[in-house]
């Protein structure tokens, strides 16, 4: 499989231009899937040979699915639509800080809104860091909502969703935390939808994703209380201040803005059931924003393997629960 030799794109357009030639987008494909030769993914032999005709491999052992696509086992897999279409959406999302809509993308490469839709959510299971490393040194951590207005919603939506007391109740909790960088190590975010703002809940995901013996810093509430015999715990009272000495939660509430921005100004409606890989998307970007556009474009294209989200997965919510 020869390719053009040619620089690799820095610009949307340049990405354009770059993935319109079929045999570099398959070699980029093939170089972040698998970079130590193309092996079966049934079998894992990596004797394999390839169909230039029809750009696919075939395996040498008999065994079903002996000829497999560089789609098979990942996001792509059983996509009718070309590679050279998903590599632009999945350098658009990577890449816009606010996000990109699905009506917006569906006019950018030529797809329905229901075709670019699907694609987002497949584009943001790859965004997934999955289980990150624990957190250490300076960690914050906050909570938020995040549901829209009920003055705001279809009359049928709000009897759904909005109970007689109103307010944040009627909203899905969000928890988040922020390892503070220094000079060498940029600040990195995970945020999850958590059940309640008790401390079972907001305690038990501090210690599952801090280390022990680490700097937690949150506002007062209650269910931060307990922490201390852990870790290095302290808080700032936001009735009275924001900031005392290093201790803050400004970080976190900085992410919040950003998240909050999103959703309003581009997503205006997130799914509840959906909400935690639109939190995976924006922390995604905000963890990787210290690097370039194709840097951001090739890690998410490097993990797309692995993680397949068919429409049954995806539309049914007994399967895809909120948290």
């Amino acid at each position: 499989m020869e390719t053009k030799p040619a620089p690799q794109p820095k610009t949307l357009m340049e990405a354009v231009r770059y993935f319109a030639d079929a045999d570099r987008t398959l070699a980029m494909a093939v170089e972040l899937r698998w970079p130590e030769g193309v092996h079966c993914p049934t079998c894992g032999r990596t004797d394999v040979r390839f169909l230039s005709t029809r750009r696919i491999w075939e395996c040498k052992e008999k065994h079903p699915k002996r000829q497999f696509s560089a789609k098979v086992g990942t996001i792509f897999e059983d996509s009718a639509l070309p590679l050279d279409k998903w590599f632009v959406a999945i350098w658009a999302v990577a890449n816009c800080k606010n996000g990109i809509s699905s009506y917006e993308l569906a006019r950018a490469v030529g797809v329905t809104q229901k075709s670019a839709w699907f694609m987002l959510h497949r584009i943001r299971i790859a965004m997934d860091a999955g289980s990150p490393t624990k957190m250490g040194g300076i960690v914050e951590a906050d909570e938020t909502f995040i549901g829209g207005l009920a003055k705001n919603m279809h009359e049928r939506k709000r009897k759904q969703r909005v109970t007689a007391g109103g307010g944040d109740a009627d909203k899905m909790t969000v928890m988040g935390l922020i390892q503070r960088g220094d000079g060498k190590v940029a600040s990195r975010v995970h945020a999850r939808v958590i059940r309640d703002r008790n401390a079972k809940a907001i305690q038990g995901v501090v210690r599952e994703m801090v280390e022990p013996g680490s700097m937690v810093f949150s506002d007062s509430h209650m269910s931060y209380r307990g922490l201390s015999a852990d870790y290095f715990h302290a808080y700032v009272n936001h009735a009275v201040e924001y900031v005392r000495g290093h201790v803050s939660s400004n970080g976190v509430e900085n992410f919040w803005s950003l998240l909050k921005r999103t959703v309003k100004g581009t997503y205006v409606s997130v799914d509840p059931h959906h909400l935690n890989r639109y939190l995976g998307e924006q922390a995604f970007r905000f963890n990787e924003r210290k690097d370039n556009d194709l840097g951001r474009f090739r890690n998410v294209l490097g993990s797309v393997a692995g993680k397949r989200l068919t429409w049954k997965d995806l539309t049914n919510h007994a399967l895809s629960p909120a948290f």
